[in-house]
Order: structure tokens, then C-alpha cells, then sequence
């Protein structure tokens, strides 16, 4: 009966690396064609930098990525772009979060920290006026191409309608995490399905 438990466990980290994991490689160049067409059809004239996007992802290692989100809200109220209703930026924005959070779960991403401001600029070289942003966040991709792919979903269009809404401005960059003192769930999801294993064997030898 022991043994189950550690089958199952095994099973489920199974499950967990398949979808956590980008086993198809690195973008390829007809990837990156298709994509980048689609994008440009869809985003228009919108204030994207579509060569540093395309360099991005011709220098596709297939590795996970970190995006860091830099925004700054509207303040006051601003009205709701169906129903004209007006109410508080941050409100606004969890009509295109609520859904663009599910998407990005789907796809083997999550966010590794969402941090507001709670204080000026304590220190600042050469870097100009104060942007004024009033939250960083940081979001897992599992690839580039879950990237292209949640970029061109046409599914979007509607919820991003709230995000322009509700924000004055925002800057996007990709990174790679090279230190970090948060546990990756790729390594506490197979501890946990450890520690939860045992203790399910520890029962089962105290009752069975």
C-alpha cells in the first residue's frame, strides 16, 4: 500500500514538470515569423518596440523567463469602458488581471512578486525625473513562445481594454533570474509531495 502513495507522488510531480517545464525547445524561425505577423496585425500603432520584441525572441534559449512590469495608475476614479461606471484604477485593472493571470497559469506562469510603493525615491544617478510608478511586479514565463502565444490570443482584445483604462503609463522588460532567496515551485513542489508522502506512509504503517 506504501508503495501507491509513492507512485502517486510521483505521478503528480510527473504531471507538475510536464506542465511547469518548456520541453519544446527554442523558438524557431518560422515560430518567430508567424508570431511576430500576427502581433503586428493586431497591436497596430500601439507603443511597442517590435525590433527589440523580434531580437528577443531570435535569441530564444527555451528557458524560462522573469517579465518586470513597471506601472503607474490613473488617480481618481476613471470610468468603466462597457458600462461608464466609474470607480477606483485598481478595481478597473483586475478585469484584465483576472483574466490574464488564469491564461498565464495555463500556460506553466504565475507571478513571482507583485510590490506597490510605499515611499519616494531614496536614491537616484543619472536617471532622470521620477517616473512616478506606483508598482513593480514580476511574472514567470515558461518560455518565449507561451509569450507569442498569450501576446496573439485574440481573446485579450477585450480584457485590455480595462488595462488601458486604468493605467497612465507602464514599461515591460524581460530578465532572467540568476539569484534569488524565493523558493522556485520547481523545487518545493517535489518537497512538499516528499513531506506529503511520508507523512501519508506514517499513517498508513501506524493504522494498517
Amino acid at each position: 500500500m506504501t508503495v501507491g502513495v509513492w507512485v502517486a507522488a510521483a505521478v503528480i510531480y510527473a504531471v507538475f514538470l510536464g506542465w511547469y517545464v518548456n520541453w519544446r525547445g527554442a523558438l524557431t524561425p518560422a515560430e518567430i515569423e508567424k508570431r511576430m505577423a500576427e502581433f503586428k496585425a493586431r497591436v497596430g500603432d500601439a507603443d511597442i518596440n517590435t525590433e527589440d520584441f523580434r531580437a528577443f525572441l531570435e535569441a530564444d534559449d527555451g528557458n524560462q523567463f522573469i517579465m518586470l512590469n513597471q506601472i503607474k495608475l490613473h488617480k481618481g476614479k476613471i470610468a468603466h469602458p462597457d458600462t461608464g461606471e466609474l470607480m477606483a484604477p485598481s478595481k478597473l485593472l483586475e478585469g484584465y488581471t483576472g483574466y490574464f493571470m488564469k491564461a498565464l497559469f495555463r500556460r506553466g506562469g504565475h507571478p513571482v512578486f507583485v510590490a506597490p510603493k510605499v515611499g519616494g525615491i531614496i536614491d537616484s544617478w543619472n536617471a532622470g525625473g521620477d517616473p512616478e510608478w506606483g508598482a513593480v511586479a514580476m511574472m514567470r514565463y515558461r518560455s518565449r513562445r507561451d509569450l507569442m502565444i498569450l501576446a496573439t490570443d485574440a481573446r485579450f482584445d477585450f480584457a485590455h481594454s480595462f488595462k488601458l483604462a486604468a493605467m497612465e503609463k507602464t514599461t515591460s522588460f524581460p530578465t532572467q533570474m540568476r539569484f534569488s532567496t524565493f523558493l522556485s515551485p520547481k523545487w518545493w513542489v517535489p518537497m512538499a509531495l516528499l513531506g506529503l508522502a511520508s507523512f501519508a506512509q506514517n499513517l498508513i504503517w501506524i493504522f494498517y
